[in-house]
């Protein structure tokens, strides 16, 4: 994707996602969600993992969850009202862009990213794992949550709730995702589960090499 666009998909989705912060914050996660994040906490716990960063925070609704299981937690966003709310929760967390992640490399032993990679198109989709991997240490599981569907698209969607502009959705099919996946580490986990409209959730953790 030509930088310039890339700059404008990035700022229509920090205008959407700083102005609907307040309904992000208060709406519950999903029980699916919550179990995957269960298990993936006792996953951490049983490899004595300690610290994770998670890629897209929000209003850090899974972030709390990391910090009061005892880890010691970073967050990204995009958007500035998402990484206020979640320091405003005690949470470290900072502006980035997933494709430029202000770390060195191997500074974390976990990682997290739920919803997020969806917004990065296919054409930039290894450049955002080989980052994340890239501030991962070696073996480090990193747990992925995208919107699938069966049969892959690229499209601006609006919403229609009047938080802002249409934002950049890539929605993948599994095969197409699992090839991509399978390029950057050993995928230890797939599930997916049914969703809104034809969409499912797709959820892996990928093992960094």
């Amino acid at each position: 994707m030509h930088r310039p666009q890339r700059a404008q998909h990035e700022d229509d989705l920090i205008a959407y996602y700083d102005n609907e912060i307040r309904q992000r914050a208060a709406r519950e996660l999903s029980s699916r969600r919550v179990l995957r994040r269960t298990e993936y906490l006792d996953l951490l716990s049983r490899e004595r993992i300690a610290d994770l960063i998670e890629i897209g925070c929000g209003p850090g609704r899974d972030g709390i969850a990391f910090a009061d299981a005892g880890f010691v937690y970073t967050g990204v966003d995009l958007a500035p009202q998402s990484v206020a709310t979640a320091r405003s929760l005690g949470l470290n967390a900072c502006r980035a862009s997933v494709l430029r992640l202000p770390f060195e490399d191997k500074s974390f032993s976990a990682g997290w990213t739920m919803s997020t990679l969806l917004h990065i198109a296919d054409i930039d989709l290894d450049a955002a794992l080989a980052e994340i991997l890239r501030v991962l240490r070696p073996g480090a599981p990193l747990a992925i949550g995208l919107w699938g569907a069966p049969h892959g698209s690229e499209q601006k969607w609006d919403d229609g709730n009047g938080h802002g502009p249409a934002r950049f959705f890539s929605i993948r099919t599994d095969a197409a995702l699992r090839v991509v996946l399978e390029r950057h580490g050993g995928l230890e986990q797939w599930l997916t589960w049914p969703g809104e409209r034809n969409w499912h959730y797709q959820w892996a953790v990928l093992r960094r090499g």
